[in-house]
């Protein structure tokens, strides 16, 4: 294989945080000539939950495709974010279109004070039951049961490049303490079409949640920030009337994996959802 150039960006970082912050992501500007087998070995190689392959270019259309170190994922929100980062300061700001195996996603990017950040619209979210058949063996590797969910937040699937299982629970001490096998939830997520993250909330005040995102690929067991699980949730948060059209919703991930993140959602009256956020080199 040719050499290829990574780079390396965490999106999402809380801004106290920096560098420190946030979910790191692999950025490969031409990849057209790359295999499928090759983009995956990178992606091991990377190491990170995600790797961003750009193959082709039409106008400000960008075709992307992602790999995790176990497998191509259909879409990666916080790799999304890094990529559009990295376009923007090689080629200016402005309005990009990401063509990805979920559709087309928006990017719109400003520079400000030097820094670039990301608007990023998805594709149009959809939400649907989450059965009994996929919910309770999910708690039960959780340590979970039916009570422990938040009642006023019903257990759902959102979509929003990615199907998300959305569990909220009420109890702080319970958020922050569960735990799980990797394995076993790595299964339960192939099982269940699950390709990217398990979603588990806890609401700090009215439009501020605390977030996990659950993702057992190789020695990741979690997620520090998640774009496309941010714009579900947003999806979720409408379809439930947990937000209305006009809020912005902030969403603190990472803290559990010791990368504080922050997640800004703007949830639409209809289509799809905006997560904002930038994009910093990792040095």
């Amino acid at each position: 294989m040719q050499h290829v150039e990574v780079l390396r960006y965490t999106a999402f970082a809380d801004p106290q945080a920096g560098a420190h912050g946030g979910n790191p992501a692999g950025v490969v500007l031409d990849a057209a000539a790359l295999t499928d087998d090759e983009m995956l070995a990178i992606a091991q190689r990377v190491g990170y939950s995600e790797t961003a392959f750009v193959t082709g270019w039409d106008g400000d259309r960008v075709r992307v495709r992602y790999f995790s170190p176990a497998a191509e994922v259909p879409f990666c929100g916080h790799a999304t974010v890094a990529l559009a980062v990295a376009i923007a300061e090689r080629q200016g700001p402005g309005q990009r279109v990401f063509v990805t195996r979920s559709g087309d996603v928006v990017l719109d990017t400003v520079r400000s004070a030097g820094v670039v950040q990301v608007a990023m619209t998805s594709v149009v979210p959809a939400t649907r039951p989450l059965p009994d058949d996929r919910l309770l063996p999910l708690l039960d590797l959780l340590g979970l049961v039916p009570d422990d969910l938040d009642a006023a937040h019903p257990p759902l699937e959102a979509f929003a490049g990615n199907w998300h299982p959305v569990l909220v629970l009420a109890d702080a001490d319970l958020f922050h303490q569960f735990r799980f096998a990797p394995a076993a939830l790595a299964d339960l997520m192939r099982r269940s079409g699950w390709p990217a993250t398990v979603t588990v909330l806890h609401p700090v005040t009215p439009g501020e949640y605390e977030a996990r995102n659950l993702f057992p690929v190789g020695r990741i067991t979690e997620d520090p920030a998640t774009g496309s699980a941010a714009a579900s949730v947003g999806a979720y948060l409408r379809e439930t009337g947990a937000a209305v059209p006009g809020d912005r919703v902030v969403i603190r991930q990472g803290r559990h994996v010791g990368r504080p993140s922050v997640l800004l959602v703007d949830v639409p009256v209809s289509g799809g959802v905006t997560v904002t956020g930038g994009a910093t080199p990792i040095r």
